[in-house]
């Protein structure tokens, strides 16, 4: 049997919240014990604090969490100053956590530090899927990434989220068992009879013409069809500078979906270059995008969806895992909140659900290809139960 709970509370104190959630979740677990969990928190709480509490409430716990811009739950819906915690009781699901260090002096060595860690003994094609919540600022997102899938030999999906500080871009921070890390990547494993379905959606159309990165360092684009990446912006948008309403299309291939590059708003448009939140390589196919609040808040409906069509007939849900775009909740605004009620009120009955605002989103791009890609301004929705 699998069993999910969730609780969240958004106590300001930290040993008031911590002692709230760890009575909601003890509530529902009803005396079973739980193997793992995730905890997401507010950039204001004393984390070592938090941990610790669990860590005695639960001792052993396999644990991995992060900072957020927001945290999201079936308890409390949408709260931007709270701590939320799912925890995971099963006999048939093996769910182990694992993290690496330092990803920003050796990203290969931290994401294979991280899944030997989880893995133990078990195999690689044992995992049915992982969840990453790594450091945002300290590394290249898509290079932590692509590490990471290489550790697992392309074999396994990932799902998660970058982990974030309230767009303040400082200091990041990612929790494992009883400590508190930053520049790190800390993973969960799942393997044994559990099944699981994911949708991916933003909401943001392509419009105009494609173009063609033709000099780009990392994540700053400096030429687009041998021009400067600006004047692809300024064709549509006139002098304006470059924008999260109009993110960019991303096709690394013809005839596949794209995925979205958020611009970090940090460009002069006299020095003819766009920095984004994301690396976007070169000779890669490039459009502009643009998306009303309407469009935005449908894209978290069609994700939980995608999520359902493609979860087996076979199992029920019986957890979800939300992962949205700090970008997504600015341009929300007062309407943030919506995004998750849309998404609950997609399924046949309430399950336990917990997710965060991001610096970044983690989910394969399409069923067929990438196991592990890395989104901007997009909601993930990862739903998952016992086979």
């Amino acid at each position: 049997m699998l069993k999910v709970v969730v609780g969240h509370s958004n106590d300001p104190d930290s040993e008031e919240a911590i002692a709230d959630v760890l009575t909601q979740c003890q509530e529902q677990l009803a005396g079973l014990r739980p193997q793992a969990g995730i905890l997401l928190a507010a950039v204001d709480f004393e984390y070592e604090q938090l941990l610790e509490a669990i860590e005695q409430t639960y001792p052993g716990l396999e644990l991995i969490g992060g900072t957020t811009d927001g945290e999201i739950s079936s308890v409390m819906g949408f709260e931007q100053d709270s701590i939320a915690l799912m925890l995971f009781s099963s006999d048939v699901v093996t769910i182990q956590a694992g993290i690496g260090q330092q990803v920003s002096l050796d990203e290969a060595a931290a994401a294979d530090t991280a899944i030997a860690m989880a893995l133990g003994d078990r195999q690689l094609d044992e995992i049915q899927f992982a969840i990453a919540l790594p450091e945002s600022l300290t590394a290249s997102a898509v290079v932590v990434l692509k590490a990471l899938e290489h550790s697992l030999k392309g074999s396994v999906p990932v799902f998660g989220g970058l982990t974030a500080d309230q767009w303040r871009f400082k200091r990041t921070h990612q929790f494992y068992k009883t400590e508190v890390y930053t520049d790190a990547l800390p993973v969960l494993l799942f393997s044994g009879a559990i099944a699981f379905g994911y949708g991916v959606a933003s909401g943001w159309q392509p419009i105009g013409k494609t173009g063609t990165v033709t000099k780009v360092s990392n994540n700053i684009v400096y030429e687009i069809d041998g021009r400067p990446a600006i004047e692809f912006y300024q064709n549509y948008l006139g002098n304006r500078s470059p924008s999260l309403e109009y993110p960019l299309a991303v096709y690394e291939e013809a005839n596949t979906p794209f995925y979205l590059r958020a611009t970090s708003g940090s460009d002069r448009i006299e020095d003819g270059y766009i920095t984004f939140f994301g690396d976007i390589p070169e000779g890669a196919t490039v459009q502009l995008t643009e998306a009303n609040r309407s469009e935005i808040l449908s894209a978290s409906e069609l994700s939980i969806k995608k999520a359902i069509e493609r979860f087996p007939t076979t199992s029920t849900p019986q957890g979800a895992l939300y992962f949205s775009c700090c970008a997504r909740r600015q341009i929300l605004g007062s309407h943030t909140g919506e995004e998750y009620n849309i998404a609950q009120a997609c399924q046949d009955k309430p399950i336990p659900g917990m997710g965060f605002y991001t610096n970044g989103e983690i989910s394969p791009l399409f069923e067929t290809k990438e196991r592990v890609c890395f989104h901007n301004e997009t909601f993930v929705t990862l739903l998952f139960g016992e086979v």
